[in-house]
């Protein structure tokens, strides 16, 4: 037995890590490119699959939100305009798959003005410094197939250049035993992924070839020396073994007459055997991922009602989301406020949930907890025309909330005359496409285009809150509530609820006033905020070299003393915000 060869399956081994002084980088797995495997069992196991986007898909949820919205409006707005749900949603996906994220931080002055998600897999660890800690990741778009001579981009870590370089924060958990990288959280499982993959290969190749079995090759012209009998196994194994070639068993013998016999070795019971094996890599893969219940990834077992189905659909969601979900979305959302802290933006974040409703358990929570358990905002649904005098007033400011399939809140600001123009805004914020430019005109609509308006972008005004007050006027509330659920007003629609006397009964000798200059009227804490959105089709945020720059027209300038005033709360005016004649 001497001459006769098993050819086995390459198995699974833990990644090694190792410090490359030489190009002063930390190589991730043998070939250094052991991201990639994790990518490629994501890929190839079905399981392996289905559980990584589900368990990103449920992270996520429905996005990023904060329970202090209405509290802080502004703050808010630069948060959502900083975090777009594209790089949340890549960040996260790639913390589940990888074990790590990356996001790309990019600064304007000391300021936080752009965080975009950089692909974990591009990156590698620099050695650490005197004091062990890594101060410089290394990019490269290869690293398998990296030449000597291609030069490493240099990224410092988030918080080390006090603004004066991009940086790179790295979203990851602490794992003893990892310095440099810390493992995907299915590291155990990731044998059985591998499995799930051969075995659907071998299938696959087997029903192709006719379901043929094992076959031995003999070779009857002698008995070659050792080192030739390796050379010939090795030729023969790279051409016809693995999951997408056949098993093979190499023998060498003197003659035909004591060459081995046997040259089919079918397996008894393959569908059992195969059954079982796939069964078993799907429970290991479930396990590794903490999964809680088959059923949270479609599987139902043999056995069990449906009214059973339902209950343990129920409470291992609930179990899944305390253990695994929301442990995540700590994680990320912790790394989200770090980055914001830099612009002094405070926000309490959190991701609404996918959870459905009837899951969910909110009896005897306070407002807060509840909103961040729901997602459902805590403010009181009032009618849309609650604190009016009429239909018309209402009709006079009815708003519109922004559709976001096309438009993208790029940028807001307090009103003032003291602002650059709507042109220059634009300008730094928006480059306008070629195509566009050939279309750019003005359609006069209600409630649809300002004259502040370009065919590629438009500006709208929120009412914002500047002093809390616990005796708000119904006016304000409103207006608050309306906020809330993204109601924005055109310029023109400010001026004619003016016009048509909203909220007179506040003016002085209760005539007719600018609620654009006067708000909700004496003593208001509220003021207008302007929002400037760039039509997707139209435009692109035009970024070279992590600098924004930027183009476009020339008309419309905003001033006055309206403008001046749209930014201060009547609180904050002279006198209170009374008439000039009050009291005369």
């Amino acid at each position: 037995m001497n001459n006769l060869h098993i050819i086995n399956l390459s198995k699974y081994t833990t990644p090694i890590i190792e410090e490359n002084k030489q190009d002063n980088i930390v190589e991730y797995g043998s070939d250094n490119n052991y991201f990639q495997y994790l990518i490629d069992r994501s890929v190839g196991s079905t399981t392996n699959n289905s559980i990584i986007r589900g368990v990103a898909n449920m992270v996520y949820g429905k996005g990023l939100d904060a329970l202090d919205s209405n509290r802080k409006p502004e703050q808010y707005a630069s948060m959502m305009i900083l975090l777009k749900p594209k790089d949340v949603k890549r960040v996260i996906s790639d913390r589940k798959k990888l074990g790590m994220g990356a996001l790309q931080v990019t600064y304007k002055g000391k300021k936080v003005d752009e965080v975009t998600h950089f692909p974990m897999e591009t990156l590698r660890a620099g050695i650490c410094n005197d004091q062990g800690e890594v101060d410089t990741w290394y990019y490269h778009p290869d690293w398998i197939n990296r030449q000597r001579s291609d030069k490493l981009i240099e990224f410092p870590v988030f918080g080390s250049t006090n603004g004066k370089k991009s940086e790179i924060y790295i979203i990851q958990s602490y794992a003893a035993g990892f310095k440099y990288y810390s493992p995907c959280d299915y590291v155990g499982a990731l044998p059985y992924a591998v499995l799930e993959e051969e075995i659907a290969d071998y299938l696959i190749n087997d029903t192709i070839n006719g379901f043929s079995g094992t076959k031995v090759v003999n070779f009857n012209n002698g008995i070659p020396d050792v080192q030739k009998q390796r050379e010939i196994k090795r030729d023969i194994n790279n051409k016809l073994t693995g999951a997408r070639g056949e098993k093979v068993i190499v023998a060498f013998n003197n003659d035909a007459e004591s060459a081995t016999t046997v040259t089919d070795l079918p397996l008894d019971n393959a569908p059992e055997h195969y059954q079982y094996l796939s069964d078993e890599c799907r429970n290991k893969l479930i396990t590794g991922h903490n999964i809680t219940s088959p059923l949270l990834i479609g599987v139902r077992e043999a056995g069990g009602g449906l009214g059973s189905n339902a209950d343990e659909i129920k409470n291992s969601s609930l179990f899944f989301d305390n253990i695994v979900i929301k442990p995540l979305q700590e994680e990320i959302l912790d790394a989200f406020s770090e980055i914001l802290a830099v612009n002094d933006i405070s926000l309490k974040l959190y991701f609404k949930t996918i959870q459905p409703l009837e899951f969910i358990d909110a009896d005897g929570l306070d407002k807060e907890t509840k909103e961040e358990e729901t997602g459902i905002k805590a403010m009181k649904m009032a009618k849309e025309n609650e604190g009016f005098e009429d239909d018309d007033m209402l009709d006079a400011l009815r708003g519109e909330t922004m559709d976001l399939e096309d438009l993208e809140l790029v940028d807001v600001r307090e009103v003032s005359d003291e602002n650059e123009s709507i042109e220059e805004w634009v300008k730094r914020k928006i480059k306008e496409t070629t195509l566009s430019k050939l279309a750019a005109f003005i359609k006069s609509a209600p409630n649809g285009d300002s004259t502040l308006d370009k065919s590629f972008y438009k500006v709208r005004y929120t009412y914002q809150e500047r002093h809390s007050s616990d005796n708000s006027r119904t006016f304000c509330k409103t207006m608050m509530r309306r906020t809330g659920k993204g109601v924005v007003y055109r310029k023109e629609d400010v001026d004619q609820a003016s016009f048509q006397g909203v909220n007179k009964e506040f003016g002085h000798k209760k005539q007719n006033y600018s609620l654009f200059r006067f708000k909700g009227g004496v003593n208001c804490g509220h003021f207008w905020q302007e929002e400037l959105y760039r039509v997707k089709s139209k435009s692109e945020k035009y970024i070279s070299r992590g600098e924004k720059k930027n183009a476009i027209p020339s008309s419309y300038t905003p001033k006055g003393k309206q403008y001046s005033d749209a930014k201060i709360a009547p609180k904050d005016m002279p006198n209170n915000g009374h008439h000039p004649n009050y009291g005369k």
